[in-house]
């Protein structure tokens, strides 16, 4: 199965970010996955796709050409794959998805995200999303889309978007996904706050 990583290639992001992205790289391994990402080196991208090269595992990148042209292209894939445009580039990896998992990221992480769930919603797409929050990153973002929802202005379906608060919950949704086919997450997408009452009612 393939996995889609959408995630942040600042070298600047934090050492806990990095940690994380490590031991999901180390899971898409050891369970027999494919990683698909960015294909850019530097940050979140190069944290997940190391640990993916050193245990052997198969990696699949998809890359922009002015990306190729800044000199950020990674030459860990095993596959690399060049396209023109953002948009080229999310279509191809929501093609290549069986599941999206987000990690900390800037506008073409939040870009993505909202991408592969509108499109979801649309019935363009039948992907899980699984949004890991860590450390509260994106509480904002998740209060917005509460907000959202509270003045009918939207919603998302629990089977599209779930949430979670690190890593280690990401694998154990990725675990129950994998292994029960159909599995359809039963998380609302709710504040940060309110996700561990809600965990324990599933």
């Amino acid at each position: 199965m393939n996995v889609t990583v959408f995630c942040a290639s600042s070298d600047l992001v934090s050492s806990q970010f990095k940690l994380q992205a490590d031991a999901l790289g180390r899971w898409i391994v050891a369970n027999g996955h494919t990683l698909v990402y960015g294909g850019a080196t530097g940050g979140l991208m190069d944290a997940v796709a190391q640990a993916v090269r050193r245990e052997s595992g198969y990696i699949v990148g998809i890359i922009p050409q002015n990306v190729i042209d800044k000199g950020r292209k990674s030459d860990i894939c095993d596959e690399l794959l060049c396209v023109e445009t953002l948009s080229e580039r999310k279509e191809l990896m929501k093609d290549y998805s069986d599941v999206c998992v987000v990690l900390p990221g800037g506008f073409g992480t939040f870009d993505e995200m909202f991408d592969t769930i509108s499109s979801g919603m649309l019935g363009y797409n039948e992907l899980q999303t699984i949004l890991v929050n860590i450390d509260g990153y994106y509480d904002g973002i998740l209060q917005q889309i509460s907000r959202m929802t509270r003045e009918q202005l939207g919603y998302v379906r629990t089977s599209t978007l779930c949430v979670c608060n690190s890593v280690e919950e990401c694998i154990d949704i990725l675990n129950r996904y994998f292994m029960k086919k159909g599995y359809s997450f039963e998380f609302l997408l709710i504040c940060n706050e309110d996700f561990d009452n809600l965990k324990n009612q599933n």
